[in-house]
């Protein structure tokens, strides 16, 4: 284990220390003043809208006893105010943040996975920290701090653990190496190279440039594990003898392969083919992008020596993190709560699990956000996936979703299945009088589309 002291934050940020003990330890870091604990060192962070430097008094009031600031004058009453405390003044403190977090990484001798990916990032990393829990003391990222401040947060939290599991996430080219020189993985994963972000990006080929920069600051020793049945991926691994590569596929010859796939509303299971060796694993949630998941989490394990019962253990018993394919029962209905993110690749895996449950299936769809120029196009294409999917009523909310439900409609779905609507507040309205006993009613769009809102509603049924 290693605590940063305040030295090693003046040093490594190349800061000035405004007062207090250089030799102070720095344990715990936080950037949001309302969730300071006692003794966090407290990071500001400027933002669009706000000015976290401007807050340090409310978080030495709240129990932190060191505050990285920029662009803040000191003067000797706060010094004298907050005596035994301590301030470090830096240029830039989004970079100190992530310069403590590469320093704090370089100390720990452990196997770091990280993961990224259009599509699955999430759940892939929790089930490859689940399988890597049983052999190890795993620290891995929570909710959505995958990006440029949330990864060095999860670093810095760094204690006892002997394995790391971190989550890598991008809206532009540059921003993965950054992630991946301060990570440094040992396991580089790419899950797929779909069309988030394209509005960004301008094309998969980007899209797969971005997520490759994942293995910029990999391990001279350290192993990409790559999604073989990925168009994108397959090409780039055929065409790439540069680094050590495994890979796991269901179609293409990979090193791990899924087999005698068996999907039920409870849940998937398959034989894991791996050399002249063949393992059932059972996955918890019935959609085919689980499989491609616990291969993933499957291969990890392997590369670090996890035995097959352990593997499979993992991959059976790990935790999803809410609003990602969470199937919620209560007495009346079934909901798959898949509200957090969509893209074209995850809204597609989600209709087609729906058309795999029980009762009268109902999609509720809203609109997919940073698509830019492509939008139409891609929302015409889920159009035409629900037409596809034998899917019992068809719901969108949302400009953009009203071209699902009009190539629904061109693609064969019948007019009478098909609702539109602008508002959140106008699904609930008309669900009170629609939802029957044994429904399966999936909710998936944005995050921007606040389609939890729905999720909770539909709770009460």
């Amino acid at each position: 284990m290693y605590n940063l002291t305040i030295k090693d934050i003046v040093e490594q940020c190349k800061g000035k220390l405004a007062f207090g003990n250089p030799e102070m330890e720095c344990i715990s870091f936080s950037k949001d003043t309302r969730q300071i604990n006692n003794g966090d060192v407290y990071i500001g962070i400027k933002g669009d809208n706000f000015d976290g430097n401007l807050f340090y008094e409310q978080a030495f009031s709240a129990g932190a006893k060191a505050c990285v600031l920029q662009n803040v004058e000191i003067n000797e009453e706060i010094k004298n105010k907050y005596n035994g405390k301590a301030i470090v003044i830096v240029e830039d403190t989004v970079k100190a943040l992530q310069q403590m977090a590469e320093f704090k990484r370089s100390k720990y001798n452990i196997p770091v996975v990280a993961v990224t990916g259009s599509v699955g990032k999430t759940s892939t990393r929790d089930m490859i920290a689940s399988v890597v829990s049983q052999k190890y003391n795993v620290l891995k990222t929570e909710g959505n701090l995958n990006n440029h401040i949330g990864l060095p947060l999860t670093i810095l939290r760094l204690q006892n653990e002997d394995a790391m599991v971190v989550e890598m996430g991008m809206s532009n080219l540059g921003e993965i190496h950054v992630l991946s020189k301060i990570a440094k993985p040992s396991i580089a994963v790419i899950t797929n190279v779909g069309t988030a972000h394209i509005g960004n990006l301008g094309s998969r080929q980007n899209i797969l440039l971005a997520k490759l920069e994942i293995l910029d600051g990999m391990q001279e020793n350290g192993v990409a594990v790559i999604n073989n049945d990925n168009d994108l991926l397959h090409e780039w691994y055929l065409q790439n003898k540069t680094y050590n590569v495994k890979c796991f596929g269901i179609e293409n010859e990979s090193d791990l392969v899924a087999k005698n796939i068996v999907m039920n509303t409870e849940g998937i299971s398959y034989d894991l083919q791996y050399g002249n060796t063949t393992e059932k694993v059972e996955v918890k949630v019935p959609s085919k992008p689980f499989v491609y998941n616990s291969l993933a989490a499957a291969t990890v394990g392997k590369i670090l020596d996890i035995s097959a019962d352990k593997i499979k253990e993992g991959i059976k018993n790990f935790e999803l993190t809410k609003n990602r394919m969470e199937i919620i029962k209560n007495s009346s209905i079934t909901i798959i709560n898949d509200c957090y993110n969509a893209n074209f690749d995850s809204m597609k895996a989600s209709v087609e699990s729906l058309a795999q449950m029980g009762g009268r299936k109902i999609a509720i769809l809203g609109d997919m956000l940073e698509l830019g120029e492509y939008s139409k196009k891609i929302h015409s294409d889920i159009g035409e996936v629900v037409a596809n999917n034998n899917i019992d009523m068809l719901i969108t909310v949302g400009e953009e979703a009203k071209n699902i439900a009009k190539t629904a409609e061109e693609k064969g779905v019948d007019n009478s299945k098909i609702f539109t609507f602008n508002s959140n507040q106008e699904v609930k309205d008309f669900l009170k009088n629609t939802v029957k006993k044994d429904d399966t009613i999936l909710v998936k769009a944005s995050n921007g589309m606040k389609f939890i809102e729905i999720v909770e509603f539909l709770k009460e049924f």
